[in-house]
């Protein structure tokens, strides 16, 4: 029997328009992972939508409205394999009016790629989405400097563009041994992307194809208890409601009792898993990293939602009220202070989040307090804080379940702080 593959996730992420989805795209098809009929009736339409050049976009753009509005709006995942790993390619949108579509889809990601327009540099979004990917745990990613073409195929606009993106990864968190490469690329054109560019002679890197290879296989926690965040629920005809999400910890097996939280009313639904379906595939049981839809004895379609969480009925998820968190500020206009109540993205979840206290202002190198129930934090300030959210909803702490534990807040379009948690104060007892 073939040897099971090992399975990564990755997240495709940058600025809108920068060429994200036509990477996507180019990476299936010319991997084989995409049939060449498929693609000439895309060619077709989006010759007809007079967007000619788009057919690749389309592989994952396939919702009606993105394709007439040309941008990417949900996520959409897409398999295909190499001799060396199974992948699932995220295509998050770039537009910042769908960034809460983005942070779910790098929070289920392994890994990322970065996508950036040679004759555009780095842009808004550029900068958020990677802080934003490095907030949602991804700690590998590579960049494809694309559109090489509108730049003469430009070697010094490519090391100028590497320049500044490597400064910009190094200040959202990213290690050295965590940037996995830059690649110059023309996605349109499927240079660099599976096969080498006899344009750019002067790189003697890898193709994106053969980097994706090069990436590590994340650990996989099985050992921690189950938890899934939900990130959407369908209801199937003849099936019922199937909830989908990554699973983030622990095992899942057919058969095994589960409770989601909160759940519609905020006590819990109970159930027990009838089947685990991956990739049109059914599954006895599903690991950390992969991305399933499982349909549950006992649920119905309007018992869960987006941002619950499904854990194993003997150790039920954290709903919490209150909670104690560390974050670092890093893009607010003014000033934090008590009563401030921005939008939390924590897992699949978003919430508003009252700031209940400042507990202490902290030197971030060393983590030592250096004062006491400050009035007020601004940008650069790390902090220890405690926040009620309006509704109760699934945090850990990172001492219990790390992967459930980190959050971004973000406030009128934009991205201002990051947070993990690090003690829950009041928990909702079911």
């Amino acid at each position: 029997m073939a040897k099971e593959l090992e399975h990564i996730n990755v997240v495709f992420i940058g600025h809108v328009d920068h060429g994200k989805s036509t990477s996507v795209g180019r990476l299936v098809f010319d991997a084989g992972a995409f049939d060449a009929q498929k693609m000439e009736k895309l060619k077709k339409l989006a010759q007809e939508k007079g967007k000619a050049g788009f057919e690749f976009a389309y592989v994952m753009d396939n919702l009606k409205e993105e394709q007439e509005r040309g941008v990417t709006i949900d996520l959409s995942h897409m398999e295909f394999k190499t001799d060396k790993f199974r992948y699932t390619i995220i295509d998050a949108p770039g537009h910042k009016d769908f960034i809460k579509n983005m942070i779910t889809g790098a929070s289920q990601a392994d890994a990322a790629v970065l996508v950036v327009a040679a004759n555009d540099g780095i842009n808004a979004q550029t900068k958020e989405h990677a802080f934003l990917a490095k907030v949602q745990g991804i700690d590998q990613v590579v960049v494809l400097v694309n559109k090489m073409d509108l730049q003469q195929y430009s070697q010094d606009r490519f090391n100028a563009v590497k320049d500044e993106v490597t400064k910009l990864l190094k200040g959202s968190g990213f290690r050295d041994e965590q940037i996995k490469g830059f690649i110059p690329t023309v996605s349109l054109q499927g240079q660099n992307i599976v096969n080498k560019s006899e344009n750019m002679s002067w790189y003697d890197g890898k193709t994106l194809l053969q980097t994706l290879d090069s990436f590590d296989v994340p650990e996989k926690p099985v050992d921690l208890p189950l938890r899934i965040p939900v990130q959407d629920a369908y209801n199937i005809t003849g099936i019922g409601c199937v909830p989908v999400g990554k699973i983030e910890t622990g095992i899942l097996k057919v058969g095994q009792k589960v409770t989601a939280v909160p759940g519609r009313e905020g006590k819990g639904v109970h159930g027990e898993i009838k089947s685990i379906e991956m990739h049109h595939q059914n599954m006895p049981q599903a690991v950390p990293g992969d991305n399933v839809g499982i349909s549950i004895r006992g649920f119905n379609k309007r018992d869960v939602a987006r941002g619950d969480v499904l854990g194993d009925a003997s150790n039920v998820p954290t709903i919490a009220e209150e909670f104690t968190a560390m974050i670092t500020v890093i893009n607010h206009p003014s000033v934090l202070t008590v009563g401030y109540t921005p939008v939390c993205h924590i897992h699949t979840s978003q919430v508003a989040c009252q700031f209940l206290e400042i507990q202490a202002k902290l030197d971030p190198a060393s983590g030592q307090v250096v004062e006491e129930k400050p009035d007020m934090l601004r940008n650069g300030d790390t902090a220890i804080v405690r926040l009620k959210p309006t509704t109760p909803t699934v945090i850990e702490t990172k001492d219990t379940v790390p992967q459930l534990s980190k959050f971004a807040i973000r406030d009128s379009g934009a991205t201002v702080a990051a947070g993990v948690c690090l003690k829950i104060d009041k928990k909702v007892e079911l």
